[in-house]
């Protein structure tokens, strides 16, 4: 960190959401450190911090530089203005990428040869090798290359976000002849590694290898100067303008969107350490960067790490991969041999708690709806879908059995966009009603609704989560799913989906809290509750588990809690602006960061209530985005079990001494060990909960 941004940056009350992310990352890494994992885990881990800082330049950089390049000024929460403070991000990016390479090639490479792998450079081949690569670039990859030249007759062209790339120097056998840049994209359905088979062993080389070998015969008659590989990443920060035909317009107005995405301005450059300084010059000057947002990567270090996901999923090396746990049937399930959905929750409500629940029980809810002669309707939002999706199967079997499907499909699900709209329009034209989004709000609320008619009477079954209709993600996100068929959650749930696909004001809600309505107000209204009954000398205190911690509103309504003397737990992954245990604001609150084998994704708000438990979930994060931009979606959770199962879950949570990292009140995060108890690992001991744990589960 930049020493005189340092002292501005310690004084504030607020940490930087920026700033923040990184040390997350840094946590992310830190699972490709620790010891007791092996080297295909490490290696995941590391691959994740690659695809973590691409979004993150992508989307945070680029929406620093919206300012920056329009003359525009924010003051971020660290205090620094957006000069000051792209100089601090930029620079701690640049350590986190140095230390990484570093861990990489010092520590990984060399445990490669007792896995019998190695990945190697052109020159270290051996002839017979060489000869393999040789015929490998002629067959397969020359055919695929495109040089593009930059001279006066030709216009600079359109480098492709996040591809490795060559920059080629060349000149004409004339001395006195200009220097002239071509550029070189590989082919992104090319292999990040050509795979060589020598006896038992693996050798993996990198495609920039074979291309850098015999990039000459791209170039003939010409004398090659240099050869630098080279990859930019864009400014992939956009936001749809609002239009009266919304519905008409957003599949094209997203299309023309991605578009920008691929050509936007340039916030990141790495490049090989081994660059042609005229060839780097010009960059820089074409893209208007400067030396903080180059990037210098030295062998064996690679450019995009993500390739390494090549490696982490080979067939040879499965063995070697941790095998993941069967999933235990829910809590509220256990006494079942009904697979009918609609009889189990005639009978009760349940919650699912994943992946140690599976998402079978909310799929084979859908698909017996979709083929129940007696299903009248099925409503549902959708914000990120798996590949061969079991969820749009049934949508799609449904329209064709006469149900009414209606699915809100929200297209602006970040990366995710071409995919919802493809999925979308194949569910369109099976004769689902489809609504793409609402608006300038991204809906992220997690709602189904199917209706049901039992004899004369109308039930109606709702489903509301965290987490998305995702069979991939189910098996490594922790989420929490309700299933019930309570009129009350009901009347909600039908309301709400009024609310977002029609034009209706509602009345109170029951059992939900929804943004941009109301959910900042009712949140910082439970918080002053607990403060309220602090202050009165009344049993009280606040337990939070998220994604992300960033709403100012509420972070300084926290904080007055936590002076008032109300306990405050807050167990936030990623992100975190609130500064803990600082004296006179927030000596009372702790926070924690749960990173291991599967990425913590639930949502759960607990409120003492002096003794009376106050139990929220739910897809929203504490985030100005979640209040003002996003249809979201908080459900109560009034079941007196399942109320103690959340409980539990966070309980646990907090018990945590093996993936928990505790945060400091200058913004780093120390590992988390209770010296007075065996090790405790919620990613194991969730799969082993009873109900009388659930029952006795206290967390004051």
């Amino acid at each position: 960190m930049l020493d005189r941004h340092k002292e501005i940056i310690e004084q504030s009350d607020l940490i930087s959401r920026d700033l923040s992310w990184l040390t997350f990352n840094y946590r992310v890494l830190d699972q490709a450190i620790k010891q007791d994992r092996n080297l295909f885990d490490q290696l995941k881990f590391l691959a994740i911090t690659a695809s973590n800082a691409d979004e993150f330049f992508m989307i945070r950089v680029g929406s620093l530089y919206n300012y920056l390049d329009y003359g525009k000024d924010r003051i971020d929460y660290s205090g620094l203005r957006a000069e000051q403070f792209k100089q601090t991000l930029l620079s701690e990016v640049k350590q986190f990428t140095g230390d990484r390479e570093t861990y990489f090639v010092t520590q990984l490479v060399p445990k490669f040869k007792d896995f019998g792998f190695h990945i190697s450079s052109y020159e270290a081949l051996s002839k017979k090798y060489k000869d393999i690569v040789k015929k490998y670039f002629e067959k397969t990859v020359f055919p695929m290359l495109t040089p593009m030249v930059y001279d006066s007759y030709h216009s600079f062209p359109i480098l492709v976000n996040n591809v490795l790339t060559f920059g080629v120097v060349t000149r004409e056998s004339d001395k006195r002849e200009k220097k002239r840049m071509s550029f070189i994209q590989i082919p992104q359905n090319l292999p990040r590694f050509l795979e060589i088979t020598e006896d038992d062993n693996l050798i993996f080389v990198p495609i920039e290898e074979v291309v850098r070998a015999y990039i000459h015969e791209l170039f003939k008659n010409v004398t090659l100067i240099s050869c630098t590989l080279f990859r930019v990443t864009r400014n992939g920060d956009f936001t749809l303008e609002e239009s009266e035909d919304i519905e008409a317009n957003v599949l094209e107005e997203m299309k023309k969107k991605l578009k920008t995405r691929k050509t936007g301005r340039v916030v990141r450059l790495e490049v090989d350490e081994k660059y042609d300084k005229w060839l780097l010059k010009r960059l820089m000057s074409r893209y208007t960067i400067e030396d903080e947002n180059i990037i210098k990567v030295s062998w064996p270090g690679l450019i995009d790490y993500t390739g390494l996901w090549q490696i982490v999923n080979h067939k040879e090396f499965q063995s070697h991969r941790p095998t993941s746990t069967d999933p235990v049937p829910p809590l509220s399930m256990l006494d079942y041999t009904e697979k009918d959905m609609f009889k189990i929750l005639k009978d009760r409500d349940v919650l699912l708690h994943q992946p140690y629940n599976s998402m079978d029980p909310l799929l084979s809810l859908i698909e017996q709806a979709a083929e129940d002669p007696n299903v009248l309707s099925i409503k549902l939002t959708i914000y990120r879908l798996a590949k061969n999706s079991r969820v749009t199967a049934a949508l799609l079997d449904a329209a064709e059995n006469g149900k009414h499907v209606s699915v809100l499909f929200e297209v602006k699900a970040r990366f995710d966009e071409e995919n919802n709209m493809k999925e979308a329009q194949r569910l369109q034209q099976a004769g689902c009603f489809v609504i793409y989004g609402v608006g300038s709000l991204k809906t992220h609320t997690k709602l189904l609704l199917i209706v049901r008619k039992e004899g004369e009477k109308i039930r109606r079954y709702v489903h509301m989560s965290s987490g998305n209709y995702n069979e991939s993600t189910a098996r490594l996100y922790t989420d929490i799913g309700f299933l019930t068929s309570d009129d009350q959650y009901a009347n909600d749930v039908q309301e709400f989906f009024n609310v977002i696909t029609g034009h209706s004001i509602p009345d109170e809600y029951d059992t939900l809290i929804t943004a941009p309505r109301e959910m900042r107000s009712k949140l910082i209204a439970l918080i002053d509750q607990e403060k309220a009954f602090a202050l009165d000398k009344k049993p009280s205190g606040i337990v939070i588990k998220l994604n992300s911690l960033q709403d100012k509103d509420v972070i300084y309504a926290l904080y007055e809690a936590s002076k008032a003397g109300v306990p405050i737990r807050l167990i936030v992954r990623g992100i975190c602006c609130l500064r803990p245990a600082r004296k006179g604001l927030s000596e009372n609150i702790e926070v924690r960061s749960i990173v291991g084998d599967y990425l913590e994704h639930s949502r759960i708000f607990y409120f003492h209530n002096a003794g009376d438990p106050i139990v929220y979930s739910g897809s929203a994060d504490i985030m100005v985005r979640s209040f003002e931009r996003r249809l979201e979606s908080l459900f109560l959770i009034r079941d007196h079990f399942l109320k103690q199962q959340a409980i539990n879950i966070l309980a646990y949570n907090w018990k945590d001494n093996v993936n928990a990292y505790l945060m400091n009140e200058d913004g780093t995060y120390s590992e988390y060990h209770d010296i007075n108890g065996k090790e405790f690992n919620i990613h194991r001991e969730f799969y082993h909960v009873d109900k009388e744990t659930i029952l006795a589960a206290q967390l004051f």
